[in-house]
């Protein structure tokens, strides 16, 4: 099982009253509901293994050289010349820290790689599963990576994560007209605001999808943008030839990456605290009472 874990602790932060406080009056609502979403997943599910993918860099430059406008509109820059920041509720960031060392006592592998997104840790995780996997996110960017095959689908919050959608290539299918494989360019040629990437214009997800089934994949639509004689329509290729340029670009940027270099460690689902003098400490400062209680609970078991 695979957490998307900034993905599910915005969910928590969102989710839980910030009158969920530590002693000293800190909020703790991420820490905790994101405690309860672990144990929750874990009861539910009965991961032999976990892994919380991080964001060690949400906007890679690497990404950005390709695509400047992406996430460009989450970026905050207080003077010319100050790095880039995202803009987060101001009471979540100083919960970050807190979720990390957590995870860290308790014994759950935390894995984040310099100049990766955590879906990119996700991407390759799955890459090299040997096994089923579990892909628990609230980004449908994600999608991408269901392959019924080998058994990798993605659990999607619907309300909590008590309430899931359970998504293989049915799902997609069904509600996109595509699988796995073709999610991504779906994506690309759809466009997300939300990241920045402007899609081709005229082409939202019907009309993508409707291409992708009548061209096969990206290749086959803007081969038959440059062939004459193809059935697209005149408006279609003429707004697939202009964008070119980004769609040459863009799959580098909307894939996940499946290569990234991802330390050793150990994914096995601890049944006891790595650190139980630490997480006690942790529990007494930050307050995490019955949230934490039911996640050792639950591993012990």
């Amino acid at each position: 099982m695979l957490l998307d874990t900034a993905s599910l602790y915005f969910r928590a932060y969102f989710g839980v009253p910030d009158s969920v406080r530590a002693p000293d009056g800190t909020p703790v609502n991420a820490v905790r509901g994101l405690l309860d979403f672990i144990d929750r997943l874990v009861r539910d599910h009965r991961p032999e293994r976990l892994v919380a993918c991080m964001d060690a860099d949400w906007r890679p430059q690497w990404r950005v050289d390709l695509i400047p406008t992406y996430k460009a509109h989450r970026v905050a820059e207080e003077h010319e010349g100050a790095p880039d920041e995202e803009q987060v509720p101001d009471t979540l960031t100083p919960q970050v820290p807190v979720i990390e060392a957590v995870l860290d006592a308790v014994g759950i592998a935390r894995v984040g790689v310099e100049g990766y997104e955590a879906d990119d840790v996700i991407g390759t995780f799955a890459a090299r599963a040997d096994g089923p996997v579990d892909i628990v996110t609230g980004d449908r960017d994600l999608y991408q990576l269901v392959d019924d095959r080998r058994g990798i689908r993605v659990l999607y919050p619907l309300k909590g994560v008590g309430t899931l959608q359970l998504t293989d290539e049915a799902v997609l299918r069904e509600k996109y007209g595509v699988d796995g494989r073709g999610y991504a360019d779906l994506a690309l040629l759809r466009g997300d605001p939300s990241d920045g990437l402007p899609g081709v214009a005229g082409i939202g997800e019907k009309t993508a999808a409707r291409l992708l089934a009548d061209f096969g994949d990206l290749a086959g639509i803007m081969a038959a943008a440059g062939d004459p004689a193809s059935k697209l329509t005149p408006s279609q290729r003429k707004r697939l030839t202009e964008a070119r340029p980004y769609v040459e670009v863009a799959p580098k940027v909307v894939r996940v990456a499946g290569d990234v270099p991802l330390p050793e460690v150990d994914t096995a689902l601890p049944r006891t605290p790595r650190d139980p003098a630490g997480l006690e400490e942790l529990a007494a400062r930050w307050g995490l009472g019955g949230s934490l209680q039911r996640l050792l609970t639950t591993l012990a078991q």
